[in-house]
């Protein structure tokens, strides 16, 4: 039997190819799948799409240079490709991003650096008394090679993965949202549970009554244990310091 060309062989398929992509998408509809951003089928969901929602989001100010960038990246996305319309919510964000030291030379050098990014977020409805309507964390990990004889190419590397990791952050709060306005599921609550300190030998006691001790963070190890630049993966309390040492008597 002869063969077709080369060239024609592409052309026989295609009606098969349409007709396996309708297939697949007529089985999608009928498992229940419905796209995230768009709106249930015959129905129209209190204040718009997923997406109108979304513009209606206040994004509160974040302290610092990553704060900032998180912020414009969390306006983007929420705004999207119309003009945002923030008089619904506001949107207030917690995040900070701990370096860890990784592939440690004989030098006492690293040749790596991991940041990790943890955020909590909480959203409210603009009113005379805001209610606190949902509320989420996320997490994201990241790295960037050190080059301590190029310090202007380090402090780029430095930007660039502070920017790598604000813009992934807020993507998955974005993605969190969205699910919330699909969902309107309830608000999770937040436990805290007591954790244990361990007696910090860096530092010197003020009294022999006062022994600095620092906390742990979720994976139940002390900051000084592992060189994290904070002591709790998660945040630290308050009026905490940032190495988590507090004297206690």
């Amino acid at each position: 039997m002869p063969h077709l060309p080369h060239s024609d062989a592409p052309r026989s398929y295609r009606p098969l190819r349409r007709a396996v992509l309708v297939a697949m998408v007529t089985m999608l509809g009928g498992c229940g799948f419905q796209p995230l951003y768009g709106s249930p089928a015959g129905s129209t969901a209190a204040g718009g799409t997923i997406p109108d929602q979304l513009r209606q989001i206040y994004v509160a100010s974040i302290p610092e240079r990553y704060g900032q960038e998180l912020r414009l990246f969390l306006q983007q996305n929420l705004a999207g490709a119309e003009q945002e319309d923030p008089t619904g919510y506001t949107l207030r964000v917690s995040s900070y991003v701990m370096n860890e030291a990784i592939d440690i030379h004989s030098d006492n050098t690293t040749g790596r650096t991991r940041a990790t990014a943890h955020a909590h977020w909480m959203l409210y409805t603009v009113a005379p008394t805001p209610v606190l309507v949902t509320q989420g964390d996320t997490q994201v990990m990241d790295g960037e090679n050190e080059t301590f004889e190029q310090y202007f190419a380090q402090n780029l590397n430095q930007a660039a993965l502070a920017r790598r990791v604000a813009q992934a952050v807020a993507e998955r709060i974005t993605q969190q949202l969205a699910i919330w306005f699909r969902t309107r599921a309830a608000p999770a609550q937040r436990t805290v549970m007591p954790q244990a300190t361990y007696v910090d030998p860096n530092v010197m006691p003020n009294s022999s009554t006062e022994i600095p001790r620092q906390s742990v963070g979720e994976d139940g190890l002390p900051g000084m244990a592992i060189g994290r630049s904070s002591p709790d993966p998660s945040g630290t309390a308050g009026s905490e310091p940032g190495n988590g040492t507090v004297n206690n008597q």
